[in-house]
């Protein structure tokens, strides 16, 4: 079995880069970074927008390019490996994947081409504060027509014009597709240790919503959208973790110490050798997780898990290890090795933490051997 891509995923992923290494720098990041009043980069995003990216794996139909999830995983690839700061993740990962997993043929039509035309940013409001979201701790409210309850942290949320919002419905949960620029709906960004992908908190006062999907089926939905997530969060990861490997290795032949590269000494040798190994296993892990989301196999479950689990840890140690090999300098504003650690820090508790999907590999592996 063939798990590479094919030749125009590649063709796709190398023009990708050449866009975000000319569209999107890490100057493009600080901007946001050292602006307190910037939630993201508007120039870059309406860049991607062109692109036609957020159409990616919306069907045509619905006003996308139709391509398909493996074509998104490039993308995330690239996207991850730039930092961009852009709502690319929220809107097309979280809400249009949802949309599309459980919305009505007359929300596919009305949202996703305005998704697809960067008319509509979208967003994911499940958390109601530290924790793994749970529908049978919910306190916010849907009784049908309108919602009541706090949302937070929401990742994009104060930059999103909808959103999809976990709610409790009865004694059960539902999805509620909430237009955030409404009445009744107020919000205000929070503090967070990475800037350049923004956060809010959103409260709703008995703002309109409309269900998406059966009433009382949002835990399922919740499940299999973060799984779905999981796999393009790991390629997001596994292209920050490939950068900082990157650069590891560069001013490791640069950097001279004692009359020769730093990279010669043994200890700087294991660190790039590390990275590299765990960045393949990372690697190999997504893969098997594209696979399984391209052709939504059974395996799923098992598939997203394994590549968040190996994706979180292989960028966690790549953005620490790039740090230690740049030295002194590496702990400085000025060098760009903090800006992958930040965005490292924040993915790998997006979606949810690694002890979640540690949990959640457990349980797929122990049903894949009951069976």
């Amino acid at each position: 079995m063939n798990f590479d891509f094919s030749e125009d995923q590649k063709f796709l992923a190398s023009e990708a880069r050449k866009f975000l290494d000319a569209q999107c720098t890490t100057a493009h990041v600080r901007e946001v970074l050292d602006d307190e009043a910037k939630t993201h980069h508007e120039g870059v995003w309406n860049k991607v927008v062109e692109m036609g990216w957020l159409g990616t794996a919306i069907p045509e139909e619905y006003g996308g390019l139709g391509l398909g999830m493996l074509e998104l995983c490039v993308i995330a690839e690239e996207m991850g490996r730039a930092l961009a700061p852009v709502p690319f993740a929220s809107t097309v990962y979280f809400f249009a994947e949802g949309l599309k997993l459980a919305g009505s043929e007359d929300q596919k039509k009305d949202i996703l081409p305005k998704v697809a035309s960067g008319e509509v940013i979208g967003c994911y409001a499940a958390s109601e504060g530290p924790g793994n979201p749970d529908p049978s701790r919910l306190k916010t409210t849907f009784d049908g027509s309108k919602i009541s309850g706090t949302k937070v942290p929401v990742t994009d949320g104060d930059i999103a014009t909808h959103a999809i919002v976990l709610a409790k419905e009865g004694s059960e949960a539902s999805w509620v597709l909430v237009d955030l620029t409404g009445e009744g709906v107020s919000r205000k960004t929070v503090s967070t240790l990475e800037p350049t992908r923004s956060h809010a908190e959103i409260v709703f006062d008995g703002a309109a919503g409309q269900r998406i999907g059966s009433a009382g089926e949002a835990g399922a939905y919740h499940d299999d959208l973060h799984n779905r997530a999981a796999v393009l969060i790991a390629f997001e990861q596994l292209g920050g973790a490939d950068r900082c490997l990157e650069m590891a290795t560069e001013y490791a032949k640069e950097r001279y110490a004692f009359g020769r590269p730093i990279g010669g000494n043994q200890a700087i040798k294991h660190k790039l050798a590390e990275m590299y190994v765990k960045n393949q296993v990372a690697r190999s892990n997504s893969y098997f997780g594209a696979w399984a989301l391209s052709t939504d196999a059974a395996e799923l479950p098992e598939a997203a898990a394994a590549s968040r689990l190996a994706a979180s840890e292989a960028y966690w140690f790549a953005s620490k290890e790039n740090i230690q090999t740049h030295g002194g300098m590496g702990f400085t504003w000025e060098v760009d090795c903090h800006l992958f650690y930040r965005r490292a820090k924040l993915l790998a508790v997006q979606a949810g933490a690694p002890k979640v999907w540690k949990e959640k590999l457990v349980s797929a592996l122990e049903r894949k051997n009951a069976a």
